[in-house]
């Protein structure tokens, strides 16, 4: 059971940034055209993901398995914890925007969009994780020990192994 709640680490760049584009198309759609249903299978996505990594996440499994192999030429590993912590922020924007629609409406909720498309849209298109910077800062202030991710303390030096220009 431990094994099967896992997530993998290092995780492929391209499958992650797949993920990313991913939940960019799904999170525009919905807010441009007001299918609030499709924040359902949105959430459960995030909801997969940090539970278990791509193992139960449709999105996370075509990303893995369909379009990172076709992007073997661009793979790059990343470190596995902070990919999850970014997971785990989507997935409170997400509910919240889910918890928002039930109980105030699509009016008010497809606001809390905006910051996920931001920062799924830096992932996918530029390769810049806005989850991962936070979790260095929280590693850098003592919040998360060190020992969860020793490379994620020094976020340039990790972008620059990972060939982007810091």
């Amino acid at each position: 059971m431990r094994r099967f709640f896992s997530f993998p680490n290092p995780v492929n760049d391209a499958a992650a940034r797949s993920v990313a584009l991913g939940v960019v198309a799904m999170s525009v759609v919905a807010f441009v055209t007001g299918w609030a249903w499709i924040l359902i299978p949105l959430t459960y996505g995030f909801a997969a993901r940090v539970a278990a990594g791509p193992k139960i996440s449709p999105l996370g499994w075509f990303a893995v398995h369909v379009s990172a192999p076709r992007l073997g030429s661009w793979e790059k590993s990343v470190p596995g914890p902070p990919k999850r912590f970014a997971q785990a922020m989507g997935l409170t924007f997400a509910t919240a925007t889910l918890v928002t629609w039930l109980t105030a409406g699509w009016l008010d909720a497809r606001w809390i969009l905006l910051p996920l498309i931001f920062a799924a849209s830096l992932e996918g298109f530029l390769g810049f994780c806005s989850g991962c910077t936070v979790f260095g800062w929280l590693i850098r202030a003592g919040v998360i020990p060190e020992s969860v991710c020793a490379e994620c303390g020094d976020l340039t030096a990790r972008y620059r192994r990972a060939g982007y220009n810091v």
